[in-house]
């Protein structure tokens, strides 16, 4: 990118006005150009280097000692007499004028109305003229006029130190006065409050000092965010200004430039963004402010935006408003007389049933989609009577109508055109009723019957009584006041399971331990723990279907887009651990099942980050032979912006598989307080009795009770002291140990029970943290006392550990870190081993950077051991437990091809403009199993329910290398590459990919994914590989012909971990071609055809392969004989020879519009199946009569929208100014 420009910050004085002989003068910073004119408005380049810091600075004008004289043309004194002269006009009385006919300042001063015979006052000994008293500088320099009497010495001084006398660039002296005027340039500030001082000494008497307050805009402590609108229509096209400032230390503007990145919870920013190579939307803060244009999306919500720069975070909320639409209904109603099984256009498996049933009959089928308003009630419905609404072509019906980027059709419309599911359902109705609350910040009333979620019920303050499902059926909210209800039942729930996986540091594939999965029901988080400390969560961050992962709903499986390493290192040094969390729903034996709940919540305040409420809530689940129960209260109590309360209850009773009848309570309470300036204190309670059971919830460890507190305090600039103790009780039964696979195959709900646990553990720590220079040292003491209780007490013992820190920044961008945790008593802890660690922070780009650690075990449970890992992380936060990244999905457009960013796990290294790269390396010497206070970890594929305490850690090295190239409009590309050995195999995972276009008219589609089995003990599945080829024809500048092709092979696809007790024998292949095309010579005719072929083969052992292939053909010729008539023929011809399997099928039909909106048809269809191994040869046929009318031009106009003006479309900014340009849309 371009540097940015550099200026010369100069101050213009402009002259107000003179009363009684005092002449005061105001100072207005510009900023102006190096050349000999008049000052210009300030203008910043908005263009950045590859590596900018993320403050820039202002220019510090020259210090003292250095010259003071402007170096062209000396703009502070122009700019004085041009801001005199320009005044000379609006002044009561007369301008002297020297010789040369310049201005003298002294002469500004009336005395037209002052008698002759009466003396000049008496001046003060000094003045300080300008800056006046507490001035605000933009720059760490001005210029300071004094007035004093003559013959007077005068010292000035800044913070106590004096200016040096060289500054002095002019000094007038006015005799009929006995005044003297002295300007004093570039005199130099400290950022911050400063204090000006002059003192004159007169006749030997030195008179007392007068002294001014200065402020200078400091580096930015603090960034704002908010909103111009308070509320916008959720329509998918209002816009809302969002803008902020950097504020430095004292309240002031900061006149640093920053970029800015912004995190909306919903909508999307629109405009060009700052740095489309980093992760978000950036836009610049020219001299401290900022300001972006956000676009509301389809549903109404309160909207949460995050501003993010280094060091500095801000929030803010927005309203989307339910959007009262115009009444609009579209749809058609058919209705068909003819024989049964013959409908050509029908579903294919109702065609030419089995049965032979070929009676006439009369079919009539509808579909329609409706919206409006009632009042203030938005009213949204949709209706089927053929099929469910979300089911698509293939016949799959997913909740939420949520395809998968390799499962959408290839787009060739060619005008960036994009689909949102605004009726989803996995029946044959959806309605919905809503309008916004009239109360701020409020979630909208509704009533709906449809596919929803539950987010109302996995609120800030919940954690076991936390509920996050994607469910069907009927969903209710309403407020009032500030009670919030919410209600909801399903009726057509399926099984029930969670998962937890431990990765392998690749992206797949992650079996799950169930197969044909309900689509669309799954919820998929990561979750960070400590290594040594299971149950208490450190980070959750959930991941989305599409950006981050794909899923296989008939295998189970899950394929992230980028490796998920086994560990991470916390600020402190600790070792984390990750986990893989999936809930979902599974296809069971269970018909009689449902789901409903109740949430009721008071909000006491719903002011952003101070929001305090106390709620309700109730849950109870029928799963057939199983039944479960969900109560509990909650409550978060914010007192100010420093402190918080957060307190909750929960119960549960269930029907275990294995033991029963069970229940349980669990108690949360936590306190964050500031307790006076740099003294922040932290209390938590957390108890979860053994019974207690929420799989729909974060991970926690039944049985487990902690309760601690912790104490920090700034004692002075540059330490820290803090104070912590926790408690800790394990009581229960841990998981039993499994080892069979056949006991992975056969999953359950709930882990098998193990061995009992009955343990204590204590923990004292006291440390102090001191930042020497750029250097920071933290120490501290730990004392650990760990009681066991049962037989043969191995984890009892007392040890003292010391712990310590050191962080060194050898240069900006590469710092160096340093840990060591030595025990001190003869005694090491049972669970906590010794370790060293070292590592580098490279921040190769601002808010990037590439981290290399390596850590080595040197006494405990884990000696000898070690972990290596090297990865490319980022610190863009989108709030709690979440993290932003940038990814890109393909989408059509008229001129090229369209990004659009999404959420993810993904942190990329900017090698240069639009080529983008990240890479991973993790080592772990030896598996990290060994036993906790939660009992014994052992490997395994995955953790039934809320077992994840039980999990390994396998040892083995895995890498991974990512390219991503974007910056071409017609280009875009990526590809990675993946690996790990360990103990139990090896894993290559390989992602390439390329889209672009070969001419303006031919665009290509190349992908190919490759990967086997990630989790523990599958040992054996051969590898999954696919491989994609697309092509799609049309010509921009005539479309009268357009074709798509495709080729694909499948290596794998149906392989699961069952097969492994099949041994040889379940490999197999498959190659799948289709070709479309469809020609318009002119508007009377148009042809279209379409070939498919599937070749499948099995090898059944390794002397046995089976083949198979299937085919389609299909033609459709059309002509119209004018507006009102038209002319179809049809036909297909799908055949599968070796299981000597025909099916043929044509039609012939004539239709005639007798209005635009119904159209009568007759015809002939004939259909014949040929299948001799099963069926035999069955045929069905005969003429029918239809009649379709469409629904939008009924009961005098009802259902068209009304006429109204068009709002103005947003218009794009640029990044730097460019010559006017025809926009693409114009092309």
């Amino acid at each position: 990118m371009k540097p940015a420009l550099n200026f010369r910050h100069v101050y213009s004085v402009w002259l107000v006005g003179a009363i009684a002989g005092t002449m005061v003068t105001v100072m207005h910073p510009t900023t102006a150009k190096a050349e000999p004119v008049n000052p210009v408005p300030d203008t910043v380049s908005t263009t950045e280097s590859i590596y900018t810091p993320r403050f820039e600075k202002p220019q510090r004008p020259p210090a003292s000692g250095e010259s003071a004289t402007p170096e062209v043309g000396n703009p502070s004194q122009d700019a004085l007499k041009t801001g005199i002269e320009n005044r000379e006009t609006q002044l009561p009385f007369p301008v002297r004028r020297g010789v040369g006919g310049e201005v003298n300042p002294n002469s500004l001063i009336d005395t037209s109305n002052t008698s002759e015979n009466t003396s000049p006052a008496e001046p003060e000994t000094i003045k300080i003229l300008t800056p006046t008293a507490n001035t605000v500088l933009d720059i760490p320099s001005t210029t300071v006029i004094l007035q004093y009497r003559p013959g007077a010495q005068v010292e000035l001084r800044v913070n106590g130190n004096l200016v040096d006398r060289a500054a002095i660039g002019q000094t007038e002296t006015d005799n009929q006065n006995q005044v003297v005027t002295e300007t004093w340039y570039g005199v130099v500030f400290e950022a911050g409050e400063n204090t000006l001082t002059a003192q004159a000494t007169l006749n030997g008497v030195t008179e007392p000092p007068v002294s001014v307050k200065v402020e200078v805009r400091d580096a930015p402590t603090k960034l704002t965010v908010e909103t111009v609108e308070a509320q916008i229509p959720a329509d998918g096209r209002s816009t809302a200004m969002v803008q902020g400032q950097l504020l430095d230390k004292n309240g002031n503007r900061s006149n640093y430039n920053a970029v800015i990145t912004l995190n909306p919870s919903a909508g999307k920013f629109i405009g060009a963004d700052y740095n489309p190579d980093q992760p978000g939307f950036q836009v610049q803060a020219q001299n401290g402010q900022y300001s972006a244009t956000l676009q509301s999306d389809l549903n109404a919500q309160t909207v949460r935006i995050q501003a993010v720069t280094t060091g500095l975070e801000a929030f803010t909320q927005l309203q989307f408003n339910t959007a009262l639409r115009s009444n609009l209904i579209t749809g058609v109603v058919d209705f068909r007389l003819g024989a049964r099984g013959t409908n050509y256009y029908g579903s294919l498996r109702d065609f030419l049933p089995l049965d032979e049933d070929n009676s006439t009959q009369l079919d009539v089928t509808g579909a329609a989609f409706a919206t409006g308003h009632i009042g203030e009630w938005q009213y949204t419905g949709a209706f089927n009577s053929d099929r469910p609404l979300n089911e698509d072509c293939n016949c799959n019906n997913r909740l939420f109508r949520s395809d998968q980027a390799s499962e959408r059709p290839y787009p060739v419309y060619g005008d960036s055109s994009t689909v949102d599911v605004l009726a989803p359902s996995t029946d044959n109705l959806y309605l919905r009723l809503e309008r916004s609350a009239h109360i701020p910040d409020a979630d909208p009333d509704y009533v709906m019957w449809g596919d929803y979620n539950t987010h109302e019920f996995a609120t800030t303050s919940q954690q076991f009584t936390s509920f996050t499902r994607q469910l069907h059926g009927f969903k209710a909210n309403y407020n009032l006041g500030n009670l919030q209800i919410t209600g909801f039942y399903a009726n057509n729930v399926e099984g029930f399971q969670r998962d937890t996986i431990a990765p392998d540091g690749t992206s797949g594939y992650y079996f799950l331990s169930r197969r044909l999965l309900i689509p669309g029901s799954e919820d998929v988080f990561i979750e960070l723990e400590e290594l040594n400390r299971p149950g208490t969560v450190l980070q959750r961050e959930r991941l989305t279907r599409g950006p981050d992962y794909e899923v296989d709903y008939d295998r189970g499986t899950l394929l992230f887009r980028r490796p998920v390493l086994r560990t991470d290192i916390a600020d402190d040094g600790t070792v984390l651990v990750r986990r893989i969390v999936s809930t979902y729903q599974f296809e069971s034996q269970d018909d009689d099942t449902s789901i409903y709940g109740g949430r009721v919540q008071y909000h006491i305040s719903r002011q952003v980050n101070r929001e305090s409420w106390i709620g309700a809530t109730y849950l109870g689940e029928d799963q057939g032979t199983r039944d479960f129960e969900l109560y509990g209260a909650d409550a978060l109590i914010s007192f100010g912006k420093d402190n918080r309360l957060i307190a909750e209850y929960a119960h549960s009773s269930n029907t275990s598989e294995l033991l029963g009848k069970i229940s349980g309570s669990a108690y949360r309470i936590e306190a964050d307080v500031k307790i006076a300036e740099g003294i922040q204190g932290y209390a938590y309670y957390r108890s979860a009795d053994t019974g207690f059971s929420n799989n729909a919830t974060v991970s926690f460890v039944p049985g487990q009770t902690r309760y601690g507190a912790e104490l920090q305090a700034k004692v002075s600039p540059t330490t820290t002291a803090r104070v912590q103790y926790d408690h800790e009780d394990n009581e229960g039964i841990a998981p039993r140990p499994l080892d069979v696979l056949e006991e992975f195959l056969n999953p359950l709900t709930e882990p098998i029970p193990g061995s009992a646990v009955d343990n204590s553990l204590t923990t004292v720590s006291v440390g102090i943290q001191q930042r020497i220079g750029t250097a920071n040292l933290a120490v501290d003491w730990i004392y650990r006392d760990r009681t066991d209780r049962l037989a043969p007490n191995d984890l009892s013992g007392t040890s003292n550990q010391l712990r310590s820190r050191f962080t060194l920044p050898i240069t900006d961008t590469l710092t160096f870190r340093a840990i060591n945790e030595l025990t001190l008593s003869s005694q090491v802890d049972a669970v906590y081993p010794d370790r060293t660690g070292l590592g580098l922070d490279w921040a190769v780009y601002p808010g990037i950077k590439v981290s290399l650690e390596q850590q080595w075990f040197t006494r405990g449970q884990y000696s000898g051991q070690s972990i290596t890992s090297l990865n490319v992380t980022g610190d863009y936060k989108l709030g709690a437990n979440t993290t932003l990244t940038g990814r890109y999905s393909i989408l059509g457009g008229i001129d090229g091809l369209t990004s659009q960013g999404a959420i993810g796990l993904n942190h990329r290294w900017t090698i240069a403009s639009g080529l983008h790269m990240d890479l991973a390396y993790e080592h772990v010497f030896g598996d990290l199993l060994g036993r906790t206070g939660a009992g014994s970890r052992f490997e395994q594929p995955y953790a039934f329910g809320q077992s994840a305490s039980a999990l390994g850690l396998s040892g083995g090295d895995s890498y991974s290398v990512g390219l991503e190239y974007t910056d071409n409009p017609n280009f875009k590309a990526s590809a990675r590459f993946q690996h790990r050995t360990s103990s139990q195999g090896s894993n290559t995972v390989i992602f390439a990919s390329a889209l672009g276009k070969l001419s303006p008219a031919l665009t290509a589609l190349l992908s190919y994914n490759q990967a086997s089995s990630a989790n523990q003990k599958l040992q054996g599945l051969g590898t999954t590989a696919n491989l994609r080829l697309g092509l799609a024809y049309r010509d921009p500048n005539d479309d009268r012909f357009n074709a798509l092709l495709r080729y694909e092979y499948r290596k794998n696809p149906s392989i699961i971990p069952e097969t492994i007790l099949f041994g040889n024998g379940t490999g197999s292949e498959e190659l799948l071609f289709s070709a479309e095309a469809i020609y318009a010579p002119n508007w009377r005719w148009e042809f279209y055809g379409k070939y498919a072929f599937r070749s499948s083969t099995s090898y059944l052992a390794d002397d046995l392969v089976g083949t198979s292939s299937v085919s389609l053909t299909q033609l459709r010729a059309t002509y119209r004989l004018g507006y009102n008539f038209d002319l179809v023929g049809e036909a297909r011809w799908i055949t599968q020879p070796s299981a000597n399997y025909n099916e043929l099928g044509f039609l012939l039909e004539a239709g005639y519009w007798l209005t635009p909106s119904l159209r009568l048809s007759a015809g002939y269809v004939f259909g014949e199946v040929n299948d001799r191994d099963f069926s035999g040869t069955r045929s069905a046929g005969g003429p029918y009569l239809g009649l379709t009318v469409k629904l939008s031009d009924l009961f005098d106009g009802f259902g068209q929208p009304q006429p109204r003006i068009a709002p103005s479309q947003q218009q794009d900014s640029q990044v730097e100014p460019v010559a006017t340009e025809v926009p693409a849309e114009m092309h």
